[in-house]
């Protein structure tokens, strides 16, 4: 196994610790994760678990959940530490028969990130699992920056507008709709 590129996880607001159950810390470094999901029922996953198989790749330090990891340069040690870390884990918490069973495992695993990293150091990749035919597929997405001069409101939800104006504040009475909605309901 030689040097190179590995997967982080990169954290660029706070989201990831509302949406999984166990979010993972910056800067780790990351692996797919699927293996945490070989012996799941998926179509009973709700909520964060459902979040976490859909588009989580995992910590190796925390086994933590990250939407995002960014491209970064490893060092042979970097990688052969990320190896055994993965090891404990998979040996310890998942029932690898041994510690040689559980770094294959481990290597194999950093192998499939590794191969996500033949972008330049610093793209960020977005994952997406899902279920078919029976196998557990992943889909990967890279996320570019976006070119200088390129439409600054492009992809925002919301624009706020500052005024000058002092009359009064819109205000809509959302009880009253519902309930408008309702009585309209009724006598149709």
């Amino acid at each position: 196994m030689s040097a190179g590129r590995l997967p982080r996880t990169l954290r660029l607001d706070p989201s990831d610790t509302f949406v999984f159950a166990r979010a993972a810390e910056p800067g780790e470094w990351a692996v797919t994760g699927s293996f945490l999901f070989f012996d799941t029922d998926l179509a009973t996953l709700a909520g964060k678990e459902r979040a976490a198989f859909r588009s989580g790749f995992i910590g190796i330090d925390s086994l933590g959940f990250s939407t995002l990891v960014v491209v970064s340069e490893a060092s042979e040690a970097e990688r052969e530490a990320a190896v055994e870390v993965l090891a404990r884990h998979i040996h310890e918490r998942f029932g690898a028969p041994d510690r040689e069973a559980a770094r294959a495992a481990a290597r194999e695993e950093i192998e499939v990130a590794a191969s996500l990293c033949n972008l330049p150091v610093g793209s960020v990749v977005a994952m997406h699992r899902s279920e078919r035919d029976g196998e557990i597929r992943e889909e990967f997405r890279t996320l570019h920056q976006r070119a200088a001069g390129a439409d600054p409101l492009h992809g925002r939800a919301f624009h706020f507008v500052e005024t000058d104006e002092d009359g009064p504040e819109e205000q809509a009475d959302l009880v009253g709709l519902l309930n408008g909605a309702f009585a309209g309901a009724e006598r149709a």
